[in-house]
């Protein structure tokens, strides 16, 4: 923090560490020490030609990017956490965990742990404006939070933009009539000749939908396991490179062309679920399935899996701790007010959560009711719900291809958006600690290029025949106990090495015009961030630890081997061991005893906060001199020191 000259005020985290050299003023022969008693008299020459010291250069401060507006900034978060796992997700929850009931879990998770964390990462890019990596100048020893925020990212990338791959192979699918997975395709007439479909190895029924997903799609049927991925299946490759080509194209020009972007990209899904809400809203069967949806089961409350099930589902659906909103609040102005924008982010996530459910449920309930079987039947999650199960109901529609076609630039509107997050992320953390890069847009598209060209060859492995299963095992794993483990660290690191005092003054300082309800707000988040949150943590990665203990690792009928599991192990671990890994590079850069090792390692860097243009250039006006803590020598005349001896003596 600084006062108004612009020195940092005492106590400050934002205080620089203070040099150990010694100063001292040479009058004209005498040394006198800085409280300006006389010390050891030494001889000086009286000719002596001293060059002027050069005076120290000034830290140079990179022009930082800004949103074009503040819609850019909230559309771009809400797009990064609306994302598919709102809408493949959290339907399935909400009738597995009680119907209905499953809203109070939900938002108590989402009062005492989504928004404070949200707020905590908002405001600590927005304060620092710095990425994920360089934001923690603010206490050095926890720069490895950074580190294995930037790993998630990098697994989350991987495998995220295979999803929409897929979404790009379904799209165009979606352009030929009738719809290859539909029954009135000439290749299924005898599936679904009298209501029968195929079988598979195990003797189960599969319909034309799991047919085409799984063998025209993925190919997993040509695969044997984790062990066996097969060939590389290419038209998905080319469905892969095109994913990634658009994104480096929105990308190109930083937050200047993915500002513009997410105008569409973060609007047009609500208008995709709206239209399909009044669909499913007119067809037969469809209050089976919102009613399948929101039934109460009051006795689920007393299980703690409907409990881990909220906070998870709180925790993925709002991207926490992955560095996405760390980054993108880092090029918000500095007054922007952080505490109504994760309001208005969070509240809207969770709104589009629970519409999404309706328009989800509507239409499985008007297939359900086709098919004369219960919702249960045709209710599914994840990839299975969005590439098999919906695409069936979409399929019993009239005018089937449109709503296809809808649905799927749905998902990869809703895919794109969050892919830019987690990207930014990443691009920022670089960035920042590279930043040379930033002057040169050559060299910034160069490194964009290169860094999705490096993602998109990663990515080869996943769509081979068996690259479900490794797509499986990083998705189980990337954001497992390694990012909650990750978050944990952050809020313990904020609350008690930082300072939750300091860190909430820090906020009060961005809102320049606070309002009376932001500073009792804050009084919340306060008790938060020490107590609730950090416990429902713990409580989290308790229950993640025992469940995977107790429970095995499969993709449909196979089941993963051990080492497999290991492996989806290592990666978990890889991610959160970055933050033991860089305290002690921490703790062994300072000198001195190991508790004074410690102590210095948790305090502010020199550099804390030096890239924010806004304030230098907001403050440059109030602003001092930069003080160089250094050692100095000043040589005066006998004039001053006459003076300075009549001036003592009249004082006497």
């Amino acid at each position: 923090m600084h006062d108004e000259s612009g020195k940092a005020a005492p106590g400050s985290p934002a205080e620089p560490r203070a040099s150990t050299g010694q100063n001292s003023v040479h009058l004209n022969g005498h040394s006198v020490a800085q409280n300006g008693h006389t010390a050891t008299a030494t001889p000086a020459p009286q000719l002596e030609s001293r060059p002027p010291s050069p005076a120290p250069t000034p830290t140079q401060i990179i022009p930082r990017e800004q949103w074009g507006g503040k819609y850019e900034f909230l559309l771009s978060c809400i797009g990064y956490c609306v994302g598919l796992g709102n809408v493949w997700r959290f339907p399935y929850l909400c009738y597995r965990n009680g119907g209905g009931v499953f809203l109070i879990p939900y938002f108590i998770m989402l009062f005492f742990t989504g928004v404070p964390l949200f707020l905590m990462e908002l405001s600590l890019g927005q304060y620092g404006a710095a990425g994920p990596i360089t934001v923690w100048k603010c206490c050095p020893l926890l720069k490895g939070i950074g580190i294995g925020m930037l790993c998630v990212s990098t697994l989350v990338c991987l495998y995220y933009n295979v999803i929409i791959a897929w979404t790009f192979y379904y799209l165009g699918s979606s352009f030929q009539s009738p719809l290859p997975w539909s029954c009135d395709a000439i290749a299924n007439a005898g599936l679904c000749g009298n209501g029968t479909t195929g079988n598979s190895s195990t003797g189960k029924l599969l319909s034309p939908t799991e047919i085409f997903w799984n063998e025209r799609v993925l190919g997993v049927v040509h695969s044997e396991g984790l062990h066996n991925p097969g060939p590389v299946r290419w038209p998905l490759a080319l469905c892969l490179l095109a994913a990634w080509i658009v994104i480096f194209l929105c990308m190109l020009k930083g937050i200047r062309s993915s500002g513009k972007v997410v105008y569409v990209t973060a609007t047009f899904p609500y208008f995709v679920l709206v239209v399909l809400v009044i669909r499913g809203a007119t067809l037969e069967g469809s209050l089976q399935g919102i009613a399948f949806y929101l039934t109460p089961d009051w006795g689920r409350l007393a299980n703690a899996q409907v409990w881990n099930d909220a906070a998870s589902q709180i925790f993925y659906s709002l991207g926490i701790g992955v560095g996405g909103l760390l980054s993108m609040a880092s090029y918000n102005k500095f007054d922007n007010n952080v505490i109504r924008d994760t309001l208005i982010i969070t509240t809207g996530n969770c709104s589009t959560s629970f519409f999404a459910g309706f328009a989800i449920f509507s239409i499985l309930g008007h297939m359900a009711w086709k098919k004369g079987v219960p919702v249960a039947e045709v209710a599914d999650t994840g990839p299975g719900l969005a590439f098999v199960a919906y695409p069936e109901a979409l399929a019993l529609l009239p005018g089937s291809m449109f709503w296809s076609i809808m649905f799927f630039l749905m998902l990869f509107m809703l895919g794109i958006d969050t892919l830019f997050g987690n990207m930014e992320g990443i691009t920022t953390a670089v960035l920042d600690e590279f930043p040379h890069l930033r002057l040169n847009p050559l060299h910034k598209a160069m490194f964009l290029g290169a860094l999705c060209f490096c993602f998109y060859l990663m990515g080869l492995l996943l769509v081979t025949d068996g690259g479900i299963y490794w797509f499986t095992l990083i998705d189980s794993f990337s954001t497992s106990f390694g990012l909650i483990i990750i978050t944990l660290f952050m809020c313990i690191g904020i609350s008690f090495f930082y300072g939750v005092n300091q860190f909430c003054q820090d906020i009060l300082d961005m809102i320049s015009h606070c309002p009376p309800w932001c500073g009792k707000v804050l009084l919340y988040f306060k008790a938060c961030w020490v107590f609730c949150t950090p416990f429902l943590l713990l409580f989290i990665l308790t229950y993640i630890f025992i469940e995977m203990y107790n429970t095995s690792l499969h993709y449909g009928s196979y089941v993963y081997p051990r080492w497999g599991k290991a492996l989806g192990v290592c990666i978990g671990a890889t991610c959160c061991l970055q933050i033991l890994i860089w305290a002690i590079v921490a703790i062994s850069k300072e000198t001195g005893t190991l508790k004074e090792r410690f102590q210095k390692s948790i305090r502010p860097l020199n550099s804390w906060r030096v890239n924010n243009a806004n304030i230098a250039a907001g403050a440059q006006e109030h602003m001092e001199a930069e003080r160089v803590e250094a050692p100095f020598t000043v040589t005066l005349t006998d004039m001053d020191f006459t003076a300075m001896a009549w001036e003592q003596g009249s004082q006497a």
